[in-house]
Order: C-alpha cells, then sequence, then structure tokens
C-alpha cells in the first residue's frame, strides 16, 4: 500500500520521513542522471565537432543549443499534458524520447544528423513534469528542501560533467558522450519504475508546478518577473555562446590540450561553488537578494568584457572565467527563488514554466547566434555581444523592486463561504495575497513565513 501524502500544507504533514527520503533521492537522481550527459557536451562541442562531415561554427553552435529549442517548444505543453494522462507516463516518455535522440546523435556521421539528435534529445522535456511528480509526493513544509536538493545535485553534476566530457570525449570523441548519455538516460527509466512511488491522482497543489493556460497572458505580462524571464534567456544565452568560443580560446590562445580541459574547469567550478554559497546565504538570510543579484549581473558582465581582452595569458584566462562561473552560479541560485517570491498566488508554476522556457530558448538562441558570429566576425564578438546583452539586463533590472520574501501556503477547502474565508485569511499578520480556486476547492496564499501563523491558518478554516 503506498504510503499516505499529506494534503494540507498548514497541518502537520503525515507522511514518514524515509518516503520523502525515498521521493527527493529517487527525483534527484533521475534529474541528475538526464542532465549529466547534456552538460558533458558543453565544454567539448566546439573541439570534436570537426570531426562530422559539413561541419561549421554556425552549424556546431546550432546543435549545441537545439535541444533548447524543441525544449521550449514541448515544456508547457507536457507539464499541462501530465495533469490529464499522469505525471509518471509523461516522464517515462520523455526519457526515452532522450535517450532515442542520444542513440541518433551517437550514431551522426553529418553534423545535420547531430542536429537531429539533439532536436530529440530536448523533445524529452520533462522538466516541469519531475517538479510537479515533487509536489505531488512532498508536504508543503518539505518541498523548499526538496527543490534545494535537486537544485544542489544538478550543481554537482555541472560541475563533474565539465570534467568528465572531455576526458570522455579525448577517449571516444563526441559519439561516446552520447552513448553514455543513453546509458543514463535508461538509469533513468529504471529509477522512475523501480524507485520512484507511484502516485494515483494529481493534487491540486499542482498549479504549483505546472503552467495553468489561463494563467499564461497575464503571467507574461507581469513587469517583476518579465524582468526575471529577460535575464534567465541573457544568462543561457551567455552560458551557451561563450561555450562555443571557449573550448577553442583554451586549445588556440592558451594551449591548453584539449584532454586537459576539464582539469581547468573543475577546479575553477569547484571554488566557485563555495565561495557562491555566502552570497546565497546573505541574499536569502539576510534578505538582500536584489543587491546580491545585481553584484552578480555586474561580474557577468565584466567577465565578458575581459574575455575579449584575455589574448593568451593563462592566468589572466583562469581569473576571468573563475569570475563568470562565480557570478553564473550565483545567478542560477537566486533567479528561481526571486520567481517563486514574485509570482502571484496561484501561479507559481505558470510563473516557472515560462521562466524556464526563456532559458531554454536562451539555450537555443547562444548556441546558434554565438555560432553564426564565431564563423562570420570572430570569438572576440561574440563575447563582446554577450556583454551588450548582460549590460542591457542589468539596466532592465537595476529598476526591479526587492522582491517579498514570500512563499506559497496552499488551503483545501470544505465547501466553505469563500469570500467570507478569504476576508478571514487576508486578515492573518503575514498573509500578503489569497485567491481562492473555486473548482479546485482551494485557497492559495502568499505568506511571509517569518510572521505568519500557520496554526491560526488552519483553525481559521477548521472554523468555517
Amino acid at each position: 500500500m503506498q504510503d499516505p501524502v499529506s494534503t494540507s500544507p498548514v497541518m502537520t504533514t503525515t507522511t514518514p520521513a524515509p518516503f520523502e527520503r525515498k521521493v527527493v533521492l529517487s527525483l534527484a537522481a533521475l534529474y541528475t542522471f538526464r542532465m549529466f550527459g547534456l552538460f558533458m557536451l558543453l565544454p567539448v562541442l566546439a573541439l570534436y565537432g570537426t570531426e562530422y562531415a559539413h561541419h561549421s561554427p554556425f552549424l556546431l553552435g546550432l546543435a549545441l543549443g537545439a535541444y533548447g529549442f524543441s525544449q521550449a517548444l514541448l515544456q508547457i505543453p507536457f507539464g499541462v499534458l501530465s495533469d490529464r494522462i499522469g505525471r509518471k507516463p509523461l516522464i517515462l516518455a520523455g526519457l526515452l524520447i532522450f535517450v532515442l535522440g542520444s542513440v541518433v546523435a551517437a550514431l551522426a556521421e553529418s553534423v545535420y544528423g547531430l542536429i537531429i539528435g539533439r532536436f530529440l534529445q530536448g523533445g524529452g522535456a520533462i522538466s516541469a513534469v519531475v517538479m510537479a511528480l515533487l509536489t505531488d509526493l512532498t508536504s508543503d513544509e518539505n518541498r523548499t528542501k526538496a527543490m534545494a536538493t535537486i537544485g544542489a545535485s544538478i550543481g554537482v553534476s555541472f560541475s563533474v560533467a565539465m570534467t568528465a566530457g572531455p576526458l570522455l570525449a579525448a577517449w571516444g570523441g563526441v559519439g561516446a558522450i552520447f552513448w553514455l548519455t543513453a546509458l543514463l538516460g535508461l538509469v533513468g527509466v529504471y529509477i522512475l519504475l523501480k524507485l520512484v512511488p507511484d502516485v494515483s491522482h494529481t493534487r491540486s497543489s499542482a498549479r504549483e508546478a505546472v503552467a495553468v493556460p489561463g494563467l499564461l497572458a497575464s503571467t507574461l505580462k507581469h513587469p517583476q518577473l518579465l524582468r526575471l524571464n529577460v535575464g534567465i534567456f541573457v544568462l543561457h544565452f551567455v552560458l551557451m555562446s561563450s561555450f562555443v568560443v571557449l573550448p577553442l580560446m583554451l586549445e588556440n590562445q592558451l594551449q591548453i590540450p584539449r584532454n586537459y580541459h576539464g582539469l581547468v574547469y573543475f577546479p575553477l567550478l569547484a571554488f566557485a561553488f563555495v565561495l557562491m554559497l555566502p552570497f546565497v546565504i546573505i541574499a536569502e538570510k539576510r534578505r538582500k537578494i536584489k543587491s546580491v543579484f545585481l553584484l552578480a549581473v555586474a561580474l557577468l558582465l565584466a567577465a565578458e568584457l575581459a574575455l575579449t581582452q584575455v589574448g593568451d595569458s593563462f592566468i589572466a584566462a583562469l581569473l576571468v572565467l573563475f569570475v563568470f562561473f562565480i557570478a553564473f552560479n550565483v545567478l542560477e541560485a537566486t533567479q528561481p527563488s526571486m520567481v517563486s517570491k514574485i509570482a502571484p498566488a496561484g501561479a507559481k508554476g505558470t510563473a516557472t514554466g515560462i521562466y524556464s522556457t526563456c532559458q531554454v530558448l536562451g539555450v537555443f538562441s547562444g548556441g546558434a547566434l554565438g555560432g553564426w558570429l564565431l564563423q562570420e566576425q570572430g570569438g572576440q564578438m561574440v563575447f563582446l555581444l554577450n556583454a551588450i546583452l548582460v549590460l542591457i539586463w542589468l539596466a532592465v533590472a537595476w529598476s526591479m523592486k526587492p522582491p517579498q520574501f514570500l512563499a506559497s501556503v496552499l488551503i483545501p477547502l470544505r465547501g466553505q463561504d469563500h469570500q467570507a474565508l478569504a476576508e478571514k485569511l487576508r486578515a492573518v499578520d503575514g498573509v500578503a495575497e489569497v485567491v481562492i480556486v473555486a473548482s479546485e476547492n482551494t485557497a492559495y496564499l502568499k505568506v511571509d513565513q517569518q510572521r505568519v501563523n500557520r496554526k491560526q491558518l488552519a483553525a481559521i478554516v477548521d472554523d468555517e
């Protein structure tokens, strides 16, 4: 029999801790194995892509970013569809599509076959569905920690993959990376079928993880979220376009053999991750998130400008890459937190769906446009374009309002007088927003967790 899952975030969860740990660890492993193969390609394709017939910098950049295009097309539809046919069937289908794309890419002999394989890899757009399943199987009290665990696992995966990718490519070429990626996708299938618990229903709280079509227009126009959507697009544009050029720069300008590139990336990423933590702690604990965020954008701007002037100086290149990785890690950690804080009550899933779509559009655009610019104008122009985009981002972000530190709380209702209940909930200290969705019989709240009394919220609902 399946362990019980709490459906009331204002009550004490009935879910045993071992059950939730199993959920979080299994989904984190699934996420990590899938992303590991994608990350491994980032530092090597610009170098080893010349082995493919019909290659050019533009087509290799297009191949690098192609999975972002198909993800952008399918990410929100996959999430919405999972509400109708179930989470695990959609995740299974996505993993199988991902494996198919990996096999196609592994067998490719021309750059066009590589692009098709990468497009298919992105077709397994399961990120939103995995997060929705996490929402279904964890209590509200533990969900923030659960998502942080998955985020941390992705960060570790990125660092290890940036080291393993060059080593594996030196041994077996890009094809070896795709075969390993296909194998890891199958491991993900095993984890899904054998380790991830079944869920017989989707919870009303899934709108906190999955986009609601009726909220897309209003959420797209939200001025504060729009700034963050611009930001995540630029951040991943810069990441992908930079890695169209950086591997070539390390090999040609700095004379670092390609099979040693991973040994350059790993210590930089490891130390950058360590130095990122104080910034994130200051942002969250001291509620200085906007200041930390703007500082990180400024550091990213400085890094991109400096990359245009590095020349053949090994020490200067290492310092600039170190700053780049610190800024990237801080921005990757703080922006999703800001989206969660700013998203209107009951629209968190929609806000994160749009945000994630902008992220993968940045992946596609950065790879394609970065490759074209490298081909036509050279690597320095790629870094210069990145600097211009980051400067625009800094200007857009400068005027954003500091986000309120609000968390989402969901309260299942029992046919109460919704209007009267909403007024009572709004009167509770620390409650900033109340939205009642009658069709779901659920109240969605945004609350300041340092001020709100959850027992008081529960008492109001129980008294109605």
